[in-house]
């Protein structure tokens, strides 16, 4: 493993004076001092916050019921799990290793009226919620969006779903996961090689990810909104409409010419070269969409037919300029094809993989891994982050924090309320921790209506 930077900034001084004044991260990056409540739960809605607590947001996790294995927040017990061989109590997803940094974690039972109060002290010291449950949860449990401004006006409220808010309920309704997203979103159709082969989803959650940034650039520009005319709104982001938005101009091309982009596997539909090749030891992909991009790689492969020169003629005899390229490709080790890219000016790279990217001197002067402590996985690496900031650059703080870290901090120390008050609330389950190697669940908290929550999907 290469040497890494090591994540230094200081644990935050928790300033236990009330509401607005407390301080709970140390100040970095270009979005400090901004306030973030994240009730999401398995990937895209978290996904959003962690992104914006990379460069410098204050950001409280909250989890609903159960507070304990399983969680309400699947992400914190999806494998795999780490330290590797330790007990199921001492361990935790390497993904809520990744998902969970720079967070600060608060157990709440909104299906309760001290915890739904809770809930909204929490939002009015905010500027920015984002939630991602089913369309109609948080109605359910007394939190819907008129009652929200109400009491925060001031608040930008950003909702996750699978399918957005309005449009065909049925649709609505329905549960949502990454894999879901690409489907009805079109991008899945354009994914693999042609039919009658399947279609090949992404090897990530990939629409999750995406969502997740899409969702955290709406609040932020929803934030700016608000500071300009002192009001929030509400921002509706639907999973399959963020990658339906990226899918080129599939729209216009049905549209305009009633075409229905299909699969084309690793080539390009309208481009050539835009391919992968075998090399002598492996694979390469080879790109050339342009006038100037395609001579210098007619040059190398000593291509001399004019007709080549033009982009449809190599589009529709694509197997004639594929064995020219892959006898060229062929003959050479992928070091000697990216080494010949570089001193002619020409996209031509090796394909990756973990182990290579580990190895990679270019990802290790960028400073693409980063090592932290997690409370409960110990020293772990990871991703770094991106994109770098000249001024304000992000960092890493504090690791995924355990199930309710930080109760005493955010409900005492930044909402004010006294020891008294959180005891009680932890005795009637409305509050409470979850700290690693604790052997059994909370105590189940008193029976009555209120207890009842709606659950909701991702």
């Amino acid at each position: 493993m290469p040497d890494v930077p090591v994540a230094t900034a200081p644990a935050p001084a928790v300033d236990r004076s009330p509401a607005r004044a407390a301080a709970l991260v140390p100040p970095f990056g270009p979005l400090t001092g901004v306030r973030v409540v994240d009730s999401g739960r398995f990937v895209a809605g978290p996904w959003a916050a962690t992104y914006l607590g990379e460069f410098g947001a204050e950001v409280v996790h909250v989890e609903r019921p159960p507070f304990h294995r399983p969680f309400a927040d699947p992400t914190r017990s999806l494998p795999p799990l780490l330290p590797v061989g330790a007990p199921p109590e001492r361990q935790v997803s390497e993904s809520w290793v990744q998902y969970g940094r720079n967070k600060l974690s608060v157990r709440i039972d909104p299906a309760r009226p001290e915890g739904r109060e809770l809930l909204l002290e929490l939002l009015a010291a905010s500027d920015l919620w984002i939630e991602s449950s089913r369309p109609g949860t948080y109605d359910r449990l007394g939190l819907s969006d008129e009652v929200v401004r109400a009491r925060c006006p001031a608040l930008t409220v950003v909702h996750v779903s699978g399918y957005g808010r309005s449009g065909d309920p049925d649709r609505i309704r329905a549960p949502s996961y990454d894999l879901t997203a690409q489907a009805f979103s079109g991008f899945l159709a354009i994914q693999g090689d042609p039919a009658p082969a399947p279609p090949m989803r992404a090897g990530t959650a990939l629409n999750d990810t995406v969502t997740g940034l899409a969702a955290a650039a709406a609040g932020l520009m929803g934030l700016l909104a608000a500071r300009r005319t002192g009001r929030g709104q509400v921002i509706d982001v639907a999973q399959y409409e963020v990658f339906f938005t990226l899918l080129e101009n599939m729209a216009l091309d049905f549209f305009a010419r009633g075409v229905v982009r299909g699969r084309h596997g690793n080539a390009h539909a309208r481009l050539h070269p835009y391919d992968l090749y075998r090399a002598r030891d492996g694979f390469v992909v080879l790109a050339a969409p342009t006038p100037e991009s395609w001579r210098r790689v007619a040059d190398l492969i000593g291509a001399n037919d004019p007709r080549w020169d033009d982009m449809a003629y190599r589009t529709a005899h694509r197997a004639e300029v594929d064995r020219a390229i892959g006898s060229w490709v062929g003959a050479r080790t992928v070091r000697e094809l990216e080494a010949i890219g570089r001193a002619h000016d020409t996209a031509l790279s090796g394909i990756f993989d973990m182990a290579a990217i580990a190895d990679d001197p270019h990802y290790r002067a960028r400073g693409m891994f980063l090592s932290w402590e997690d409370p409960v996985a110990g020293p772990v690496t990871g991703a770094g982050i991106a994109p770098r900031f000249s001024d304000t650059p992000g960092a890493v703080w504090r690791g995924a924090p355990w199930l309710g870290q930080d109760n005493d901090a955010v409900l005492g120390g930044r909402l004010g309320h006294g020891p008294e008050e959180l005891r009680a609330w932890r005795g009637a389950g409305i509050i409470g921790e979850d700290p690693p190697g604790r052997p059994g669940p909370d105590p189940a908290p008193p029976a009555g209506p209120a207890a009842s929550g709606a659950g909701g999907a991702p």
